[in-house]
């Protein structure tokens, strides 16, 4: 009987690029898995603001934003798969039409009605807005993990949500007691 190795459930992690990692829509990222199954994975990118901002997007959408505290909120690139589809990262969970659980206190929604909300003022306490997510097939997240294009740590939603988006990589790997410059192009072929 053949013994195999217990699947390994990143959901709720940090994605952390190796320095190496030659993907442009990866180089240097910080993504936040939100699902990772027998199926595959989904995450965002959480480091990599765009040129749009809250506003801009609500004007795209035609809604109407009266939190204008928000409306300098810069939007994400959350990954290369249906860039044109809004996914918002927010917590708490709350009631929406089509939300992903990532843990009780965190969700992924896809349904216009968060933005909706988000509008009226009456949104999550905090959000990252995407367009877009990086998504894995089946086992092809886990082959990626053994070539050492990632390295993986429980996630913190204050990096998340409470630091700039240029201090979020650091942080992941401060999780970690690592700091970039220490991370070799080459690590591991001595």
């Amino acid at each position: 009987m053949a013994v195999s190795m217990s699947p390994i459930n990143l959901t709720d992690h940090f994605l952390i690029a190796m320095p190496a990692m030659a993907d442009p829509y990866f180089a240097k990222s910080l993504t936040y898995i939100c699902e990772h199954n027998e199926q595959g994975a989904l995450g965002v990118v959480i480091n990599r603001p765009i040129d749009l901002t809250l506003l801009a997007l609500f004007e795209r959408l035609s809604l109407p934003l009266a939190d204008k505290e928000h409306a300098h909120t810069p939007i994400y690139f959350g990954g290369p798969v249906q860039t044109d589809r809004g996914f918002v990262l927010h917590e708490p969970t709350g009631q929406w039409q089509s939300t992903l659980k990532v843990r009780d206190a965190i969700g992924l929604t896809t349904s216009k009605d968060i933005l909706e909300a988000v509008g009226r003022g009456e949104g999550p306490q905090r959000m990252l807005v995407t367009l877009g997510y990086a998504g894995w097939s089946a086992g092809q997240l886990e082959h990626e993990l053994s070539q050492n294009a990632w390295l993986t740590v429980a996630a913190k939603d204050r990096i998340i949500f409470d630091l700039p988006a240029g201090e979020r990589l650091a942080a992941a790997l401060d999780l970690l007691g690592v700091n970039l410059a220490s991370l070799s192009e080459d690590a591991g072929h001595a």
